[in-house]
């Protein structure tokens, strides 16, 4: 038998590790002795040990780890564990690149000053439209691809004629910002008449005035955007009457380039 001191060595584990397996029945000894409290354990208790340290560097928290372990050598069990922590590490990849993407658009910003652009707020009326609409619960904001994919996908049996001006645009239900289960709705106008699909709608939407802002540039700028319309509604004496939308001019169906996005943030208005 190994003390915990020639244990740990040959481990890769701590002393203070051991003991905290221990008491959590990760990874007992395999005697105390009643005297000294001096703990024992076997050589074959090794190559536990490494799959222990092998799971934690792969970041398994205790809780997995022991259930790993009481999965002994079945596969399918092991297989199932596994595929949950990839599916975490990529989740948590996908908000990493999220982060270097929103840090590079800052540096970006401050290099050329972006922070000080004027963006010009008009009050206008959208008239009228039929369009094509599909509304659902997303997980997040950015996951609206999926409602514009249901769109194309259940649509393109009935070879849609655009509407005249082709106006598609995103409509955000949520009375407050939301950071999962979001209610979101995408509209493109369209010409004639057309049955409705299992997801999509056909309606006539009605005239709407907006306060809006068009710009140029990657959705980042949305919110600094937003602000300046907000601001425009302030000091204009306006109120706010229905949800916020967007309407897409050039979005990343027709280029993969941030910078050559175009995009008008638009804030239904009235006054009394």
């Amino acid at each position: 038998m190994l003390k915990i001191g020639e244990f740990s060595k040959l481990s890769r584990i701590s002393i203070r590790m051991l003991r905290h397996y221990d008491e959590i029945g990760l990874l007992r000894p395999v005697r105390i002795d009643a005297f000294t409290g001096y703990r024992y354990y076997g050589e074959d208790q090794l190559p536990i040990a490494g799959r222990i340290v092998f799971l934690r560097d792969m970041g398994f928290g205790l809780s997995a780890i022991a259930g790993m372990l009481a999965c002994g050598d079945d596969p399918s069990a092991l297989e199932c564990h596994l595929d949950l922590r990839q599916a975490q590490l990529q989740s948590q990849l996908e908000e990493a690149g999220r982060q270097l993407r929103l840090l590079e658009n800052l540096r970006k910003n401050l290099r050329e000053d972006e922070y000080a652009m004027d963006y010009n707020v008009t009050l206008k009326t959208l008239p009228e439209r039929y369009a094509a609409c599909v509304r659902q619960i997303l997980p997040r904001y950015d996951c609206e691809g999926m409602l514009w994919e249901t769109l194309m996908r259940e649509t393109a049996p009935l070879h849609l004629t655009d509407g005249d001006p082709c106006i598609c645009c995103a409509v955000f239900h949520d009375g407050e910002y939301k950071e999962a289960d979001v209610d979101v709705e995408v509209q493109k106008s369209v010409k004639g008449s057309y049955p409705d699909t299992e997801h999509v709608h056909f309606r006539t939407l009605p005239a709407v005035t907006v306060a809006s802002a068009t710009y140029q540039g990657g959705y980042h700028l949305i919110g600094e955007v937003s602000a300046a319309v907000a601001a425009w509604v302030r000091d204009n004496d306006y109120h706010y009457d229905g949800p916020a939308f967007y309407i897409y001019h050039v979005s990343p169906h027709e280029t993969d380039k941030p910078e050559e996005f175009i995009t008008e943030i638009c804030l239904p208005v009235r006054r009394d």
